[in-house]
């Protein structure tokens, strides 16, 4: 392989201090509109439930998915596993797919902290889950077995929005044999402008649904557990345990409202960027880009392995950063504009010029 220069005249050079950021739409920061709604906040103690700041804001996401109610959380971990705690007890079991974010990457908090299982199952190259492997790990009402209480699905997946149908059909299918459904909507709003579907119809059918506000709609930290009043009580009570509940909690709830009002259709452009840096890589003989028509913020590029390493070393040279180019996901967000995606793939093209 032939060593590589550093970035072209003809490149753009990137400011340090400001990369072109790729590796998660976590990275984003506040705009300057939505840090001047930080002053303006009426707050309170919210321990005492008299932070009018985060109380309005939970009001306005209950009603947005058409829920009873909300609850606000420093994170989404923290919200999965309080609805996975509030929907069973020590010893009940949850099902849900073997990809997902809340079995992968949350530590197994549910097993750890709450003495509830976990029963994976295998999702197709969409994401989705088929009805038939839901019901068939529904245990039998039999000692010998965990008790099933819960369905854990994800919308969108890996970037990938779900058929609606199919989260219906899941969902539907686990009423009937008695289970709660849960949905991880971390990015919920990007299958909205996705699908056209309103928050209301992507989760009609479910039972309780965590939103952050701290990826594309670009609020500093939070996520939003969504349900009836019932499972937001036990939530809140196990919110307390986990060490989730917070005093001036407006200050950051400010951001949260301001991101819910103003920034839900601006994701449009994240997931133009994202189709546009798909094209310009696909171009690249040497790359395979992930993009499917199903696809939001997110693609995933298979760069030969020989070229990963010195890649990741040439774009950091030009203060584009990315996750391991094992995985090859690259992500698109507010703080990446147009400009940004074309000045990317001429890097990217440069490289491979140069080899």
């Amino acid at each position: 392989m032939k060593n590589y220069k550093k970035s072209s005249a003809k490149l753009p050079v990137y400011s340090k201090d400001k990369p072109i950021d790729f590796r998660s739409d976590t990275v984003t920061l506040p705009t300057t509109a939505m840090f001047e709604a930080i002053p303006k906040a009426k707050l309170g103690d919210d321990v005492y439930d008299e932070d009018v700041e985060v109380l309005e804001l939970q009001q306005y996401a209950a009603e947005l998915l058409g829920k009873e109610a909300s609850l606000f959380f420093p994170s989404g971990t923290q919200s999965n596993l309080a609805s996975i705690l509030s929907h069973c007890q020590r010893g009940d079991e949850v099902l849900i797919g073997r990809e997902y974010h809340t079995n992968l990457y949350e530590a197994r908090g549910a097993s750890v902290l709450g003495g509830v299982g976990i029963c994976p199952i295998d999702i197709n190259e969409s994401g989705g889950m088929v009805v038939e492997d839901m019901i068939n790990q529904i245990k039998e009402d039999d000692p010998h077995y965990a008790v099933t209480k819960l369905l854990c699905l994800e919308n969108p997946t890996a970037g990938q929005v779900q058929p609606q149908s199919q989260i219906d059909a899941l969902a539907q299918a686990a009423h009937e044999r008695g289970l709660s459904v849960h949905l991880d909507g971390a990015r919920l709003f990007n299958a909205h402008i996705h699908t056209g579907l309103s928050p209301k119809e992507l989760t009609k059918n479910c039972d309780s649904v965590s939103i952050c506000l701290s990826k594309g709609l670009g609020a500093p930290v939070g996520t939003l557990l969504v349900s009836s009043h019932e499972i937001i009580a036990k939530a809140k009570r196990i919110r307390k345990i986990l060490g989730g509940s917070m005093r001036q909690v407006g200050v950051i709830a400010a951001c949260g409202m301001y991101a819910l009002k103003n920034n839900i259709a601006r994701l449009q452009e994240d997931h133009n960027n994202a189709k546009l840096l798909a094209q310009g890589l696909s171009e690249i003989s040497e790359l395979e880009v992930d993009y499917g028509e199903n696809q939001t913020n997110m693609l995933f590029v298979n760069c030969p392995e020989q070229h990963r390493t010195p890649l990741e070393q040439y774009l950091s040279d030009n203060h584009i950063r990315i996750s391991s180019l094992d995985r090859g996901r690259l992500v698109c967000h507010l703080g990446i504009t147009e400009k940004d995606i074309r000045s990317v793939i001429e890097v990217f093209r440069e490289y491979f010029k140069n080899q």
